[in-house]
């Protein structure tokens, strides 16, 4: 059995609730629905971290992604806490995940 846990940081969590809210507008349901999906994506993370993809626009950096769709989950593993750095829509234009 492992420890992890998964934590978002500050501007993470924003951009998370920012889509969320997104999403909300047009469509209460499928929020929900997302957000739900999201929650048992990332749950796996815990059991299986390197499950995400290196990110291809980023191979040399130690994060690793979770496609979610509409949305990319940025993310690393640092100690047992599987941190998730950033949320970004597919067709945003991708900065470094700092």
């Amino acid at each position: 059995m492992n420890n992890r846990r998964i934590q978002f940081t500050p501007s993470a969590r924003s951009q998370f609730l920012e889509g969320i809210a997104y999403i909300q507008k047009e469509n209460p349901d499928a929020a929900k629905r997302f957000r739900n999906k999201v929650e048992i994506k990332l749950k796996q993370l815990i059991d299986y971290p390197d499950s995400g993809r290196v990110v291809l626009e980023f191979p040399d950096l130690p994060f690793r992604e979770l496609l979610i769709s509409p949305y990319r989950f940025f993310y690393k593993l640092k100690d047992d806490t599987i941190w998730i750095v950033a949320v970004w829509h597919h067709s945003q234009e991708i900065e470094n995940p700092k």
